[in-house]
């Protein structure tokens, strides 16, 4: 178990032109923290784990392991445990070889690494398991595999790069969770890399969501989900109303804004807001935190439904008010409730949260 430390990494790579892969990212990880990076295709997540792994080395920047600086150390000198997205298993070799593979590159001893294959297995609930070829097992099975040869060398810091991608719904939800476990167990420090937003709240202890290249926010995800730093946060983490509404006044990290019908509501903001009257503030708001009413009841913003869906745990409408579509998931819908129906939206004003642009 050891800290991690990026510390202003960049990548370029020269395709036609000096393209910033990563850039200027900054990033500490705790000793047996599970840490994430999250982000859409082409975020820089992979890159970013590709140089901590030694398979890149960085443009500009350093990143330290401890207090060693390996930032042109060789992938085999790092000490790291890596389970790729397609699992790199050798088919011609059983599970228990698969698993071993790295003790022997290691020269470990027959009965040692036999003692240490045998311990990774039962980790990931594959005890009886070590003679099977890797064609008789399910996708989940090798995935386990694939874990267990990354641990079972007892690595200082355990690299996952998309591993459930290629597993079903619920499989994924499965593993997620042994994935985790297995970690909190073994104390081991892991960083993730997944484009699943869901994943990365349910498994991680911090997350670091990028966008081209840069890291837009780091935080727990409660924070992250709750408190979104950008507009670009609050959207890719579930789903979000980013609403742009004039400022009436601005006091510490109190912004008091106005609505679409002119009522005011105050609401809360990063101390760096740097609003003041007269600016337009940028408004995150959750689906789930706007409640569906009568357009009679007071304080509540008149809209009318131009979509509706079902989709069984909630209905998920979209509300045009005065011109702004606002998505609402709502629990509970009046029977007969359909598009063209004049609404009123209730606004959870303790969970709306001013973003950055």
């Amino acid at each position: 178990m050891i800290d991690v430390t990026l510390e202003s990494v960049s990548k370029r790579f020269a395709r036609g032109g000096d393209t910033a892969a990563v850039d200027d990212v900054d990033i500490t990880i705790a000793a047996g923290e599970f840490f994430t990076l999250l982000g859409p295709s082409g975020c820089g997540k992979t890159t970013t784990l590709r140089m901590v792994a030694g398979f890149y080395f960085p443009t500009s920047g350093r990143i330290r392991f401890g207090d060693e600086d390996v930032t042109r150390r060789p992938p085999n000198k790092r000490d790291t445990g890596m389970v790729f997205q397609n699992y790199a298993l050798f088919p011609h070799l059983s599970v228990a070889q698969n698993v071993g593979y790295g003790l022997k590159i290691r020269k470990v001893g027959r009965a040692d690494a036999r003692r240490r294959i045998d311990e990774a297995l039962g980790e990931v609930h594959l005890s009886g398991y070590g003679d099977r070829r890797i064609d008789e097992l399910s996708g989940g099975q090798q995935q386990r595999v694939a874990l267990a040869r990354a641990l079972v060398i007892r690595p200082r810091t355990l690299l996952l790069d998309e591993p459930l991608s290629n597993l079903d719904a619920k499989l994924r939800e499965e593993t997620r969770t042994e994935i985790r476990r297995i970690q909190q167990e073994s104390g081991t420090t892991a960083i993730y890399v997944t484009h699943d937003q869901a994943e990365a709240m349910a498994m991680s202890d911090r997350i670091a969501v990028m966008q081209s290249g840069r890291v837009q926010q780091i935080g727990a995800p409660r924070e992250i989900y709750h408190r979104p730093a950008t507009s670009f946060v609050a959207r890719f983490i579930g789903r979000s109303n980013v609403l742009e509404l004039p400022v009436v006044t601005a006091a510490g990290q109190t912004v008091t804004v106005r609505l679409p019908d002119g009522g005011e509501v105050a609401v809360g903001a990063p101390a760096d807001h740097g609003l003041g009257t007269g600016d337009t503030a940028l408004v995150s708001v959750r689906p789930e935190h706007i409640t569906l009413t009568s357009t009679t009841e007071p304080g509540a913003l008149p809209g009318r439904i131009t979509e509706l869906e079902f989709t069984g745990m909630a209905t998920n409408l979209v509300v045009d008010v005065a011109g702004t579509p606002v998505q609402v998931a709502a629990v509970e819908v009046p029977a007969g409730a359909g598009v063209g129906d004049q609404v009123g939206l209730r606004l959870n004003r303790d969970r709306m949260w001013v973003v950055r642009p």
